[in-house]
């Protein structure tokens, strides 16, 4: 073989050998260069907004060629369904997903326990805690009732009496989260224990009781403890090198951000009385025209929300009811019975308008306060002014007529004729004396065109 061949062969043997030993082992260990750990940070209420902020970043970084996921989290809980949607992301993800509760002082309570257990790693901060994973009603406003375990019976067992759908929504939390730790391999034991009696724990309390992988103080740290780890993502098993990677952070975009926005409890509620009362004054004074488009765009967008949020459809009702009464107080004025009743319609349906059971998902209360004040001093000038139109007196007609004041123009003659201006217009009189002109006049009567007076 000549020089120059076993020099080529030799680089290409070379280059062969770095490329196997980039590419990882035959198991599917993820490559350590070039590579870096996509940030996704969950803070706040788990809601719509943050189910599709998950989804678009973790699509985001498998596309941009990131090695794996740090979801940070810190929420109170939030929405079933937008639970669900994460951890079907979570578990649909071709990246290994580390789940991990900071900073210190952090919760991943409610839904967010859910999640963390749907994380192939779990990890938290000194100082933080989870659990609590008890769900609520989406139409009571509090917590479920909770299937006790009986000595002879499983532990999903539920209490004579327990209401039949109650029952079924606790046991499919049990399941679900249960189905999870047997996944991950983590305590299913006291997930069971998070649903059905509101169990919490600290970092080092889980760590102990095998429900998170380890506590670490910050992400470079828990990277370099996660070196070698091996985890099962997409059923392949996957050897991590992340020690020394940087993280990259993936913020939710303007759709995020906006449709957290709409969805946000007292946005909604502003949105649907400001489209209400919009259409309404577009309706009492036609041809405005921007108070019609403005209120029909923002009832649109209010509507929306209302559809992705836990609505208590009573509520509403009652919403609309004091609304319809208090315009109906305008329209036919009483004596302020039926616009009271409408404001305090309007008030209870406000606040059962949206459940305050599920974390973060309520009005605030002095919003409600605000327009229910506004709604006050608007019928207090209703009233007012009503008041004050019963005691005016008459602007036209025989009444008015009858009190009108005016001043002779000609002097009555002997059959007691004359003219007189009368507010403003000359009228022919009668009265029974003789009157010089310039004398103040009362009118007393009427005869068609024909007006009688005496002395005033």
């Amino acid at each position: 073989m000549t020089p120059w061949l076993k020099t080529a062969a030799s680089v290409l043997c070379a280059a062969m050998l770095a490329s196997t030993t980039l590419a990882g082992d035959a198991t599917g260990g993820l490559t350590r260069s070039d590579g870096f750990v996509a940030r996704i940070e969950l803070n706040g209420p788990i809601g719509p907004a943050a189910a599709e902020y998950v989804d678009t970043s973790l699509e985001h970084a498998t596309r941009d060629g990131a090695t794996a996921v740090l979801m940070q989290l810190d929420t109170p809980g939030g929405l079933s369904d937008s639970m669900r949607q994460i951890v079907a992301s979570i578990l649909a993800s071709h990246l290994p997903v580390i789940g991990y509760v900071a900073p210190g002082g952090a919760r991943a309570a409610s839904a967010g326990t859910y999640i963390l257990y749907a994380c192939p790693i779990a990890a938290m901060a000194p100082g933080t805690h989870l659990g609590a994973a008890t769900p609520v009603s989406l139409g009571g406003g509090g917590t479920l009732p909770l299937p006790a375990p009986a000595a002879s019976a499983p532990e999903t067992a539920a209490p004579a009496g327990a209401d039949a759908e109650s029952n079924k929504v606790i046991n499919d939390a049990i399941a679900f989260i249960r189905s999870l730790a047997q996944l991950n391999g983590r305590n299913a034991d006291w997930a069971t224990k998070a649903v059905q009696g509101a169990a919490t724990l600290t970092a080092d309390e889980a760590l102990q009781k095998h429900v998170v992988d380890l506590v670490a103080p910050d992400a470079s740290s828990l990277l370099a403890r996660l070196e070698g780890r091996r985890v099962r993502v997409d059923n392949q098993d996957v050897t991590l090198h992340l020690a020394g990677l940087p993280l990259r952070d993936y913020a939710p975009n303007w759709r995020t951000h906006l449709l957290g926005l709409v969805t946000h409890p007292t946005i909604a509620y502003l949105l649907l009385l400001a489209g209400i009362y919009g259409l309404v004054l577009e309706a009492f004074h036609p041809g405005v025209l921007l108070p019609g488009v403005a209120g029909a765009i923002c009832l649109l967008v209010g509507l929306y929300a209302l559809q992705l949020l836990p609505v208590n459809y009573a509520g509403l009702a009652l919403m609309l009811l004091g609304v319809c009464l208090v315009l109906a107080e305008a329209l036919m004025p009483s004596v302020g019975a039926i616009g009271i009743g409408g404001v305090l319609a309007f008030v209870i349906g406000s606040i059962m308008l949206f459940d305050a059971g599920v974390p973060g998902y309520a009005v605030n209360m002095g919003v409600i306060a605000g327009m229910a004040l506004a709604g006050v001093v608007v019928l207090s000038l209703l009233l007012r002014l009503v008041a004050r139109a019963r005691h005016t007196r008459a602007f036209n007609g025989d009444e008015r007529m009858l009190l009108s004041i005016g001043e002779l123009t000609q002097p009555l003659d002997a059959a007691g004729d004359g003219w007189a201006r009368i507010g403003g217009e000359q009228w022919r009189v009668h009265g029974d004396a003789p009157l010089p002109a310039g004398s103040r006049i009362r009118v007393v009567g009427r005869d068609g065109l024909l007006l009688r007076i005496t002395r005033a």
